[in-house]
């Protein structure tokens, strides 16, 4: 009971202090999707602590958190009907935040702490990035144009004048979820290398995790 206890204090902590990070925005897109100051990592170390399983739940609650953030302070769900609205709150939120509790699938297969930590946050950002990739061209992909034209730029334009239909929504998908995906990964996994050099917490993530 009391380890119980310890494990869901620990979760509950670190939900909390990666909510509190992705209010921390480096840059922010007008569609949704923002470059954060490390928001992923605490979901993905506990991942890491307690395993795949446990990871996936908390980061489905952090998800849940985030769509209610995402429904009350920003246009997260604007301009979509009732399906698009589910749609968005599970592809985009639930389930893309949910797997970035797979960070500890490589802890058990790679003996170098740093590195498992490091490739698993990859992969558990990978996932998210996925997910946000089909929302994008399945729920989104109606906004391209609008969008691309919008920005007025060399790639958009270059976008625009190759690609139409479900082609055009994939490539708006793909460059958009990208643009902040990709440092926001980046970010993560260099908080991921700096932790791991700390003693103290690698020994939590490896030792006292084990216990609980």
């Amino acid at each position: 009971m009391k380890k119980n206890a310890q494990k869901l204090t620990a979760s509950g902590i670190m939900i909390a202090l990666g909510t509190v990070l992705s209010f921390i925005k480096v840059f922010e897109l007008p569609y949704g999707g923002s470059i954060t100051l490390f928001s992923m990592v605490p979901v993905m170390l506990l991942g890491f602590m307690f395993g795949t399983k446990w990871g996936l739940l908390c980061g489905a609650v952090f998800g849940a958190l985030q769509g209610f953030l995402g429904a009350t302070m920003s246009s997260a769900f604007a301009g979509q009907n009732f399906a698009g609205v589910i749609g968005v709150l599970f592809i985009d939120y639930i389930i893309a935040f949910s797997v970035l509790g797979l960070a500890g699938i490589f802890k058990k297969r790679i003996k170098n702490e740093t590195a498992a930590f490091a490739l698993g946050c990859v992969a558990a950002a990978f996932f998210r990035f996925v997910c946000h990739f089909t929302s994008g061209f399945i729920i989104w992909g109606s906004y391209a144009t609008e969008t691309l034209q919008s920005v007025q730029n060399s790639l958009s334009t270059a976008i625009l004048n190759n690609f139409t239909g479900i082609g055009l929504a994939m490539v708006y998908s793909l460059v958009y979820n990208a643009s902040y995906m990709l440092p926001e990964t980046m970010l993560s996994v260099f908080a991921a290398v700096i932790l791991m050099k700390v003693k103290p917490i690698r020994r939590i993530a490896f030792e006292n995790a084990n216990k609980l």
